[in-house]
């Protein structure tokens, strides 16, 4: 024991840090403490989305408005990117006496040269009795009758040929009467009325072919 501490009196300092590493060593290899962990928020994993930017404009096989003609809309289709230009028509919701929209009336012109000078379609009702046929009357003139094409989801469907003669009862007439048949009363015929008002001015603004918009 005299010894020891005279021996530890007589090293040198550097003998004695040499020494104290091993302590040292000990100390700096302990575990250190865990760093706090942190608390998950109320909103932990929700989404809070994303800004979209807007569409600029309708896109290809949209229809949209570009104005009106009295009591007919100018409704055209957009067209992709360089297939011509955006076709267009002049359309009209009928209503019924209680002001309910029971049919779609959609006019457009055909090219020249042909016996149609006009083509139609007409949407009606999926209850309607499609053997009842369509008919349409302007003024007080004679009634014309058309057959149902077919049937969707949507409605049924008359397409209509417009001689010349037939456009000119629409551009000189103010009033047409749509007729139809329900099939919950076939004995039945509903009336609706087609105002022509504005018709010659949306009319003569069409292109035929060419779907070209018509200047305002």
């Amino acid at each position: 024991m005299r010894f020891m501490k005279k021996t530890l009196q007589t090293l040198p300092l550097v003998a004695l840090m040499a020494l104290a590493a091993p302590l040292a060593a000990q100390e700096t290899d302990a575990a250190p403490e865990a760093a706090p962990t942190e608390e998950a928020t109320p909103d932990e994993g929700l989404s809070m989305g994303e800004e979209v930017p807007a569409e600029e404009g309708p896109q290809p096989g949209q229809t949209y408005v570009v104005g009106t003609s009295g009591d007919w809309q100018v409704q055209c289709t957009k067209m992709p990117e360089g297939e011509g230009t955006d076709p267009c028509q002049l359309y009209q919701l009928l209503m019924d006496q209680d002001g309910n929209p029971v049919s779609e009336f959609v006019v457009f012109k055909m090219p020249e040269g042909g016996r149609a000078a006009a083509g139609a379609t007409v949407i009606t009702p999926l209850e309607t009795l499609l053997t009842g046929q369509l008919t349409i009357k302007v003024d007080d003139g004679a009634a014309k009758r058309y057959p149902f094409s077919f049937c969707t989801p949507i409605g049924c469907y008359a397409r209509l040929g417009m001689t010349n003669e037939d456009v000119a009862a629409f551009k000189r007439g103010n009033m047409a009467t749509v007729t139809l048949v329900p099939v919950t009363a076939p004995d039945t015929k509903v009336n609706l009325s087609l105002s022509l008002t504005g018709f010659t001015a949306g009319f003569d603004g069409l292109e035929a072919d060419t779907g070209a918009v018509p200047q305002q």
